[in-house]
């Protein structure tokens, strides 16, 4: 896996539906190489810390083949590297199946940092800002076509043309598009409660998602 570009953005106020909104969707390529630290890249913010940002949001990875896709389904629209808020573009070689592929906890050196897969990224109304369309939010998380966000195991730098390659593998191997899958899941069949139950094990994936995933297990149990 390869590193396409590197996006960073500060927040700004942007006129949505009447009301200005502060966010930091709209992120520009850096040229040269720029430190990674604990909570983002230099030169990058968050503008909701509520929902954004923090350790297990560090970095949002978003795959360069799933442009192809989106061109497709928005004929006509510019769409430059960062489009999707991302601040890092990967390319897995044209096989666009990063979601599949990429696991929970796994983790990659870049640069000379390392950085460790959390969780896949659930779309906020501003990625409906962001392409001034607010059919986006649904259209994305539809798509399976969601990218991840990586934790930053240690600092270091990063810049366009470095290479992703794989430290280790998680044990509990749960993908990123499965998880994504769970989560929206209307019911937990057998083989869901195994995945879930697998999720839990792994170290990276968020307090939050694991409360979410118990919430679940319980329901299912009454089910």
């Amino acid at each position: 896996m390869k590193l396409v570009s590197v996006n960073t953005g500060l927040p700004r106020e942007v006129e949505w539906h009447g009301r200005m909104v502060t966010t930091a969707i709209f992120k520009q390529p850096l040229k040269g190489r720029v430190a990674l630290r604990k909570l983002n890249l230099d030169g990058d913010r968050q503008a909701d810390l509520t929902v954004h940002g923090g350790e297990h949001k560090a970095v949002y990875c978003y795959p360069l083949a799933h442009y192809a896709y989106w061109k497709k389904e928005l004929p006509g629209r510019e769409l430059p590297m960062g489009m999707f808020g991302e601040n890092f573009t990967v390319d897995d070689g044209g096989a666009g199946l990063l979601e599949e592929s990429v696991h929970l906890g796994d983790r990659f050196s870049v640069g000379t940092a390392e950085v460790a897969v959390t969780q896949p990224r659930l779309p906020c109304y501003k990625l409906g800002l962001r392409f001034a369309s607010d059919d986006m939010v649904k259209r994305f998380l539809a798509s399976g076509r969601t990218g991840f966000y990586v934790t930053v195991v240690r600092e270091g730098e990063v810049g366009a043309g470095d290479e992703m390659k794989v430290m280790a593998r998680e044990a509990n191997a749960v993908a990123v598009a499965e998880i994504t899958r769970l989560y929206v899941a209307k019911r937990f069949g057998e083989a869901e409660i195994r995945a879930v139950r697998r999720a839990l094990q792994v170290p990276e994936l968020p307090e939050s998602w694991k409360e979410y995933f118990r919430d679940r297990l319980h329901q299912a149990a009454l089910d």
